[in-house]
């Protein structure tokens, strides 16, 4: 397997799609009729927004969600649309919503790992885990490696990890994963992105023989409810709001344009026989450019090395290996 795989170019296609395109535009002329798709917070957001256009191109989605009630609001009047109960922060029910789609039986076509948390206050889960790194990244790893089984039986299947420009803030920190005694809110969520980035990497050299492909997709800037944790104080600060709360940034997307870029690396034909790169604005993203601009993906995020060694340590921790 390590003999046959060839890595992708960490740079653009051209695809045609940019910044302002929205899922509903990425998806147009694609037939999803037949695949099942899982969205993991496919009820709030650009997660609904991902789960709807998914909907609308003819796929059968299942959100796994933390407030399952919640979600059948959220998604009253979406068609074709299961919840289901799913906390990723416990491994435990990692398990048992697992073991409830292994007994199912159905083989999984996209699975779309949106679900997470940003900038929360210090937060121990599980044996002492910090909670953005237990639930972005060890929650949908341990999920990932459990559905093996049902993303191969079809021949194959693409996983697409939500990551986020939020990588840049900070590597992995190998010598202090969990910030214990020097707890920083948004380096921690950048740890958490970088995984995120880095799981996508390793699934696919390991699952690319298999017919499973990943992908980690940036959204971009979006008001959402991930941004619950911050004061409207904080976002005025990063200019991302004036001090009436409306947003003020110009790059700043839309929740559909937003979905856009997880949905085409889910979903676009111009991705076969590719796979373990990040992509932002619908495209494969460009490395970070020499000017150090906050754009394109940092090298740590897409080093193969440093993917292997975190998917090592994230079945270590997990007790949980699949693919």
């Amino acid at each position: 397997m390590e003999q046959a795989y060839l890595r992708t170019p960490q740079h653009k296609l051209n695809s045609g799609f940019g910044l302002r395109s929205t899922a509903e535009e990425v998806l147009n002329g694609i037939d999803l009729s037949g695949k099942l798709a899982l969205v993991t917070g496919g009820y709030s957001g650009l997660g609904l927004e991902t789960a709807k256009a998914l909907v609308n191109a003819g796929a059968h989605v299942i959100v796994p969600a933390r407030r399952p009630e919640a979600a059948r609001e959220a998604l009253a009047g979406v068609g074709n649309v299961e919840v289901d109960r799913l906390d990723l922060s416990d491994l435990d029910s990692v398990q048992a919503f697992a073991d409830r789609m292994l007994a199912d039986g159905r083989s999984i076509d996209l699975a779309i790992l949106n679900a997470g948390v940003m900038a929360s206050p210090e937060t121990r889960v599980g044996p002492g885990w910090e909670l953005q790194f237990a639930t972005n990244h060890l929650g949908h790893f341990a999920l990932i490696n459990r559905l093996w089984p049902l993303l191969t039986a079809g021949g194959g299947a693409r996983v697409v990890a939500t990551s986020s420009t939020g990588h840049h803030f900070s590597p992995i920190r190998w010598d202090n994963l969990n910030f214990e005694g020097n707890y920083r809110k948004f380096e921690a969520y950048g740890q958490s992105k970088t995984a995120n980035s880095l799981f996508a990497v390793e699934l696919d050299r390991r699952g690319a023989a298999q017919g499973v492909r990943a992908f980690a997709a940036h959204p971009g800037g979006i008001l959402t409810p991930l941004q619950r944790h911050l004061s409207r104080e904080e976002m005025v600060e990063l200019k991302w709001v004036d001090e009436e709360g409306n947003g003020i940034n110009p790059g700043f997307k839309t929740p559909e344009q937003g979905a856009a870029t997880q949905v085409w690396a889910a979903t676009s034909p111009q991705l076969e026989g590719k796979g373990g790169v990040y992509c932002e604005d619908c495209d494969i993203a460009e490395p970070v450019p020499a000017s150090g601009e906050r754009i394109g993906v940092k090298a740590y995020a897409v080093d193969p090395e440093e993917a292997k060694r975190l998917w090592e340590l994230s079945v270590e921790l997990t007790g949980v290996s699949g693919a």
